[in-house]
């Protein structure tokens, strides 16, 4: 008894001391009150925090508060991690940062029935610290190892980048007290970190962005953040309503019921006066952009941003849309504020917006949009590209192309905040007079009187079913209405009105099957706006001169000012090929009245597979004669780059190459393998409708079995026709089709074959037999031979990536 009691004498005198020391110590220290209060140790680079309740909830997000300057690594300034709900749990001498498993869940006053659940599948503990200090309840760790970590994968993303293999050094990494602040409801620290490594011998996308590609020097930020309290109220996530889902599985819902609850994520907005049909909101959602960003740029912003508060005042708020600038001591980052940030990388790149939510509820906490600073100097690429000699008489004739690339700007800020208020995608916009800032936008232009008009280009304000979506959202219901009725009226108004709603999977290009749902495109009829976009092509390429750039610029420039204008047709060309063996469909309902699914009418086919093919003609796709004269060599320091066009001539401009890149995109999406399942499928179903050999049969009489007279036109027809031979040997060999895609490929070589040996016996027919023969004798070893690679094509001025939570 004599030795357990001077045991724990001791005991008690050692933490005594351990409570003097830091308490001693911390005199010196730096400290920051806030939700969580800690301490700097300069001498040391530590902090220490203090935690004052266990197993209290907050959430913690990780970011990245300085990047690599890299669209094609992704590592961007202001680039948001996931966000966590977190608690401190003690365990011994430690403290441990727990994450609980909110995606299931049983929400029920049962207390066995919450434990089973929370017992029956993995948390995950992000970290142990130990105990540095405990006094009356109130714990001091250090938090120093915890902050110093890789927790948004950098080297890992540089490795699976190819860019070589980098660790984390802590003796070139830092706590940055500039970024690190404290505030009643969340805490910001930011942490420099340097990796050193070893690039890869092609590791070019480090190389162009890094000083020293051995070592890579960012900055990321922890946020620790109360959460909010429980009076937001969730709505349900309906397919139809253009919102994102946020999901979890209830297992203490009745047998009869799903156990998969989906609700909309959303900001939270609740009227001053909830009788009144028009009232300012108790909080407005406010979002600010950056300071950094230039003017023209800022006011187009800005104006394109307050677009949705037009949305918002037709359900009867006024002013709950806002956006100002942020204040100049404010940080991005800072949960309190929703951001629009201008990133700059070396590339053109990706916009996207993203957001931190409550993942117990799915409530928007901060709205964060990244905007890519040189997204618009494509879209005045392209327009000065189509524009009629607009530097002809003085270099500062811009302001038409200015305006044309600043009203995309507005589309864009509007678009992206889109995303981060909970809406996604509407890909079927487009085929409804523009109706959605949600859609890509192509640039529509029109030929008028032999002159391109530029006056319609994008749409100016919000679209009638960017309205329909807020109202599902954001309205604001009496507690009395019956809400899924009231909710369920508001998408039956769209309804009824023609608008329609396809959002990602079913829009992408490559085996898409939606006859709306595209992406850059326009118009009622993805052919009819073909055809009007070749005519707009044609009239550009024929006025297009040296006069499309300024003076003492070289032709080099010319040649890349020319690329976006010879490829202005390749969106339009995706949406026409998803015509062909399409199908039209709704996120249908039961008892919603919607179309559910049907096949894409024969004429309508048949119309686009006429279309399409003329981006096969050499006479519609081949570069004029008189304008080749336009594209010398490069000039010494204006190499080709991966926005230049690609050939096999060496310095010269390759002519042919040209078109083959452009029809090697026509025929990737006119045969991809997909498309040929569903057309044999939509034959079967019906005999009358368009069937795979009548599309290789319409696809060869207009490009194999078609010879321009034109000598340099033919050679251009030429290099086609092998690429059309390509790709159907692909499909004859290919193991992920219907087998009756092989057989009726392959029998279509064969046709070919005996066509091309009865007719004339020139060089280009013999090797065409000739790698027919080498396929069906070595059919193992085909492979579609590429052609020079497509110059970047998307973000066209904009894109973005998917939403993320």
């Amino acid at each position: 008894m004599k030795y357990l009691f001077k045991f724990f004498v001791a005991f008690l005198m050692a933490t005594t001391i351990l409570s003097a020391q830091f308490s001693e110590k911390s005199k010196n220290f730096k400290k920051f009150t806030g939700l969580f209060t800690f301490y700097y140790d300069q001498g040391n680079d530590k902090v220490f925090m203090e935690v004052p309740v266990l197993n209290k909830e907050f959430l913690y997000v990780y970011s990245l508060s300085s990047g690599i300057g890299s669209n094609d690594l992704g590592l961007d300034r202001g680039q948001l991690g996931n966000e966590q709900v977190v608690y401190f749990k003690r365990a011994g001498n430690k403290l441990l940062l727990v994450q609980p498993n909110l995606k299931y869940r049983a929400i029920t006053e049962n207390a066995l029935e919450k434990k089973s659940i929370e017992q029956a599948f993995a948390k995950s503990i992000l970290f142990g610290f130990k105990i540095e200090e405990e006094k009356e309840g109130r714990f001091i760790i250090d938090m120093s190892d915890f902050l110093m970590q890789d927790v948004h994968g950098v080297a890992l993303t540089l490795k699976e980048k190819k860019q070589g293999n980098y660790s984390l050094d802590k003796t070139k990494s830092a706590i940055d007290l500039e970024r690190t602040k404290a505030f009643p409801k969340n805490v910001e620290m930011d942490i420099i970190l340097t990796f050193t490594g070893v690039a890869e011998e092609k590791a070019k996308l480090l190389d162009g962005v890094a000083p020293n590609t051995k070592i890579v020097t960012v900055s990321q930020h922890h946020s620790f953040i109360e959460l909010p309290d429980d009076g937001y109220r969730k709505r349900e996530f309906d397919p139809r309503s253009g919102s994102y889902p946020f999901s979890y599985y209830d297992y203490a819902t009745p047998v009869q019921e799903p156990i998969l609850k989906q609700f909309v994520t959303r900001h939270r907005l609740v009227k001053k006066d909830p009788s009144a049909a028009m009232s300012e909101a108790v909080e407005p959602i406010i979002y600010y952009l950056d300071n950094g960003t230039p003017e023209p740029v800022r006011s187009a912003l800005l104006d394109g941003g307050r677009w949705w508060n037009q949305a918002f005042e037709a359900i009867g708020f006024k002013d709950a849309f806002q956006l100002k600038m942020l204040p100049d001591d404010a940080d991005p980052l800072d949960v309190r504020y929703n951001v629009i940030q201008w990133v700059h990388r070396s590339t053109r790149g990706w916009s996207y917006g993203s957001s931190i939510t409550d993942p117990r509820t799915g409530e928007i906490m901060k709205g964060h949009v990244s905007l890519g600073s040189l997204r618009i100097r494509q879209d005045f690429l392209i327009a000065q590209a189509l524009m009629n000699k607009p530097f002809a008489e003085r270099d500062d004739n811009y302001q038409e192309l200015l305006d044309l690339s600043l009203a995309r700007i507005r589309q864009l800020s509007a678009h992206e905040i889109g995303h981060t208020i909970g809406f996604a995608h509407n890909f079927a916009a487009s085929t409804n007079e523009r109706a959605s800032v949600m859609d890509y936008p192509h640039p529509q232009f029109s030929v008028k009187n032999g002159k391109i008009d530029f006056s319609n280009a994008y749409a100016n304000g919000i679209g009638l079913w960017d309205k329909v979506t807020v109202a599902y959202s954001y309205t604001q219901l009496p507690d009395v209405t019956d809400e899924r009725k009231a909710l369920n009226a508001i998408l039956s108004a769209a309804q009824n009105n023609g608008l329609r709603y396809i959002s990602d999977s079913d829009a992408r290009p490559e085996g898409g099957a939606h006859v709306l749902g595209h992406l850059w495109d326009n118009g009622k009829t993805a052919s009819g706006e073909l055809m009007d976009m070749l005519e707009v092509r044609k009239v550009a390429i024929s006025n297009f001169s040296i006069d499309n750039i300024r003076e003492y610029e070289p032709n080099s420039v010319l040649e890349d000012v020319f690329v976006p204008l010879y490829f202005f047709h390749r969106y339009q060309t995706e949406a026409v090929s998803k015509v062909i063996g399409g199908l039209d469909y709704n996120y249908a309902i039961k008892g919603d009245g919607q179309l559910t699914v049907k096949t894409v009418d024969r004429k309508l086919q048949e119309i686009a597979l006429k279309e399409i093919i003329k981006t096969l003609d050499a006479q519609v796709i081949a570069i004029p004669r008189d304008k080749l004269s336009l594209f010398p060599p490069r000039a010494i320091g204006y190499s080709r780059t991966r926005e230049s066009f690609k050939g096999k001539t060496g310095v010269s401009f390759d002519a042919i190459s040209a078109p083959e890149t452009a029809s090697d995109m026509t025929l990737g999406l006119l045969l991809h393998p997909e498309r040929a399942s569903r057309l044999i499928q939509q034959k079967s179903l019906d005999p009358s409708n368009l069937g795979l050999k009548e599309v290789l049969d319409a696809l060869l009489k207009g490009t194999l079995y078609y010879s321009p007279k034109d000598t340099y036109e033919n050679e251009v027809q030429q290099s086609i026709n092998f690429r059309v031979l390509f790709h159907i040997m692909n499909l004859a060999a290919h193991d992920k089709v219907h087998p009756q895609v092989n057989a009726i490929a392959s029998n279509t070589l064969m046709d070919i074959k005996s066509e091309l040996v009865s007719k004339s016996k020139d060089a280009i027919r013999k090797e065409m037999v000739r790698r027919i023969d080498n396929f069906y004798n070595h059919p193992e070893q085909f492979k579609v031979i590429p052609s020079p690679t497509i110059p970047d094509g998307s973000p066209i001025g904009m894109d973005c990536l998917e939403y993320t939570n």
